[in-house]
């Protein structure tokens, strides 16, 4: 429950900061660019030389790209139909196909499957929505994060040059050396700095009221990720003939509130970030209530 915690007094205190007008107005963008830089790559390079997988447990290595491509599609519909600007839409591609399965999910399936569940949270965090992370989200960033569209050339240059993605790459060739104690730990001590500072960052930003025309994209974000992914996820399993408990923790894990760092990667790049900020930060909130109502189902 500590991760509970710690989420609600970072975002609060953010809230708090915001009204008491003591941070520059540019502090959100700093503290984002922080994350991008630092923390994120930081968390990438620990977590990945860790890696591994039981081929038995495919439906955690496939669901997450599965919620992965049914939250594009179900953007993209809301993106034509209600022909919202190229910022919301990239916002909304960020923060509804990805969900926070490691730092919230995580601690969501012990306090409601118990501990001997965890380990397939892991499996459906690490092999989807951290790799999602890092090549899908860095290819949305690149993508919408000019002004205008841009060529296919300029879109794998940002990608190749995403920080994040250098990461990646980084820790599948040296993934032994980052394997070392000493390296590893102060990896993980700088990479746990990142769901504090972002959530920090959303709860100076988070409004209670949004932009003039972020109502409707805000709804429907967070419709798809809380409501609809996980009964998507269900009726995938079903399909499958699947009643196992790695399959009842995919879909509990496709339920999950938008991912914090998904949320840090759209800010930074200074994609709607009021919009960012309220799916992020009300998302959380939410799932507490959404995530039980879950687990009832399953």
């Amino acid at each position: 429950m500590e991760n509970f915690i710690l989420i609600l007094v970072c975002l609060a205190a953010g809230m708090a900061f915001q009204r008491l007008t003591v941070f520059p107005d540019d502090t959100p963008l700093s503290l984002n660019l922080y994350v991008i830089w630092i923390a994120l790559p930081a968390l990438i390079l620990r977590q990945v030389p860790m890696l591994s997988f039981s081929s038995d447990l495919y439906i955690l290595l496939l669901m997450p790209w599965l919620m992965t491509g049914f939250g594009v599609a179900v953007v993209l519909v809301g993106s034509r139909l209600f022909r919202w600007p190229r910022d919301v839409t990239g916002v909304l591609l960020l923060t509804v196909p990805l969900g926070n399965t490691s730092f919230l999910g995580i601690p969501m399936i012990e306090a409601f499957f118990g501990t001997e569940m965890v380990s397939y949270g892991i499996i459906y965090d690490q092999f989807g929505s951290f790799m999602a992370l890092a090549t899908y989200g860095s290819f949305v960033l690149a993508l919408y994060s000019g002004q205008e569209r841009q060529s296919a050339r300029a879109v794998v240059k940002r990608i190749l040059l995403f920080p994040p993605f250098i990461a990646l790459l980084a820790a599948l060739v040296f993934s032994k050396f980052l394997l070392q104690p000493v390296v590893a730990d102060s990896l993980g001590l700088i990479g746990a700095s990142l769901v504090p500072v972002v959530m920090f960052a959303i709860g100076l930003q988070l409004k209670i009221r949004l932009a003039p025309g972020q109502t409707l994209p805000f709804c429907w974000g967070l419709a798809a990720k809380l409501l609809a992914a996980p009964f998507v996820a269900l009726f995938i399993c079903q399909l499958l003939g699947l009643d196992s408990p790695a399959s009842r923790i995919a879909v509990f894990e496709a339920g999950m509130p938008s991912m914090v760092t998904a949320g840090a990667m759209a800010m930074s790049a200074g994609l709607a970030p009021r919009l960012t900020a309220a799916l992020v930060g009300w998302g959380v909130l939410l799932s507490f209530v959404s995530l039980y109502v879950l687990s009832l189902f399953l």
